[in-house]
């Protein structure tokens, strides 16, 4: 009582709810969302220090591929890992709506899934022909400065039947086919559309089997599948028919699950890259039989067993080791929402995001809470507001905060000691991502609405 509540961001006030106020989280990270836009800005963005950027995007090959959402702290735009945002924005809105609704965050998550699906529509130009990235990570990631001003060519480069990959165009099947559901009662003909163009992106995908990076050799250094392609494959056809309940999909999807070993693969984990144990969770949801059940019920057993930090963070990888927590924190309430050891995966779940958010003694989430971060290796909130000038070598070594707050972003995460240093140079620790933020955004809403 008597406390002075003050809004955290532009339009993100504080709930009240102490150190975890999910709520106010929630709001934050499409803030974040807001902040990575690329292209034409709405009349209602509310992060004003971004301005229209990669107006030309696609020009070099005779198309419009404006939009969409940079990747990170840098000003690629990498399809892989974006779709991947498409499809479990749309997958925390499908399963925890009630949570965005008492978060007044509905609109919202709409608005950022169709930021993305507005932008791949642009780029599945043909059946079999997708475009896979903007701008060359080489020269993109050679130059510190604001997307606005960015002086470097911006090169785009696809998939297509001479040249396929099927991580790239299954992770984009899966995101048309996911989002479908999303407006599939507010806009029933844009649904449909997505519907058929998932069905042609999977018949890709499948019928041409290649890994993406060999076709976008550019994107190797930066977003090669590691996992292979069998994981997407098997995930596209398992959205499918949970948008259709086609029995075509159904039965392929088993088949690729035989072929790509997906029972033994659930400790790969969840995130942009690896899709193995998403789609166990996919598989108990659609089928429901005993061994399906078992299967995800050992992975979770598995990820609960693995180190631990001191403060209580799953450690799976120096890189990002928040994206890694988060993302299977996301995949444990799912499982527990099937019934699979409910009260202990929620617990460690929430263990997972509370993590996040400051029970440790600081919070990772840029903006929010205690001691949070101030300076996330990210380009455009290291400037200073325009017209001034952004020195390079200022904005990024300046010891200070950044001018900019980048509301709701995750940063990478502490060492396995829960060590942490606030350094805009440190992109294994400190890099923010479209995609580090995806999972946990919807298991804020998971959380919201226990």
């Amino acid at each position: 009582a008597g406390v002075l509540v003050q809004a955290a961001g532009p339009g993100c006030p504080s709930t009240g709810a102490g150190r975890y106020d999910y709520k106010e989280v929630l709001c934050m990270s499409f803030l974040f969302y807001e902040a990575q836009r690329s292209g034409v800005l709405p009349p209602d963005q509310r992060v004003t220090w971004r301005r229209d950027s990669a107006l030309s995007d696609g020009q070099d090959n005779g198309l419009n591929l404006t939009g969409g959402y940079y990747d990170a702290g840098d000003h690629v735009k990498f399809n892989f890992p974006m779709a991947f945002v498409m499809t479990t924005l749309s997958w925390g809105l499908l399963s925890y709506r009630e949570g965005y609704e008492a978060a007044g965050q509905v609109e919202h998550v709409e608005t950022a899934i169709r930021w993305t699906v507005d932008y791949f529509l642009k780029c599945h130009s043909e059946p079999m022909t997708l475009w896979g990235q903007v701008g060359d990570g080489y020269l993109d990631h050679a130059w510190w400065g604001r997307p606005e001003e960015m002086p470097m060519e911006r090169p785009s480069w696809k998939i297509d039947t001479e040249a396929p990959g099927s991580e790239l165009a299954g992770e984009t099947a899966a995101g048309f086919a996911a989002a479908s559901l999303v407006f599939q009662a507010s806009d029933p003909e844009f649904a449909a559309d997505l519907v058929n163009r998932a069905r042609e992106l999977f018949d890709f995908a499948d019928q041409y089997r290649e890994m993406y990076h060999v076709s976008i050799p550019n994107a190797e250094d930066f977003y090669k599948s590691w996992s292979g392609y069998g994981d997407d494959l098997v995930w596209s056809a398992i959205w499918l028919y949970k948008t259709t309940g086609e029995s075509v999909y159904a039965d392929k999807a088993k088949e690729l699950w035989e072929e790509f070993d997906t029972a033994n693969r659930g400790s790969e984990g969840f995130g942009s890259d690896n899709k193995n144990a998403g789609n166990q969770v996919l598989f108990v949801e659609q089928f429901g039989t005993q061994e399906y059940i078992d299967i995800l019920t050992e992975t979770l057993r598995d990820f609960r067993n693995r180190p631990h930090t001191p403060g209580g963070m799953v450690y799976l990888g120096q890189w990002g080791s928040l994206v890694g927590a988060t993302h299977m924190a996301f995949i444990a309430l799912k499982a527990a929402d099937l019934g699979i050891e409910p009260e202990v995966n929620r617990a460690w779940a929430q263990q997972q995001i509370n993590y996040v958010l400051g029970s440790s003694g600081r919070s990772y989430v840029v903006g929010y809470g205690e001691n949070h971060p101030q300076r996330p290796h990210h380009r455009g909130s290291s400037c200073p507001d325009l017209p001034e000038v952004c020195d390079s070598g200022w904005a990024l070594n300046q010891q200070g905060p950044s001018p900019q707050v980048l509301y709701g972003a995750m940063v990478g995460g502490p060492d396995q000691s829960d060590g942490y240093t606030d350094d805009r140079n440190d992109y294994v620790h400190n890099e923010v991502a479209v995609g580090y933020n995806v999972a946990f955004t919807g298991a804020l809403a998971a959380l919201i609405g226990l």
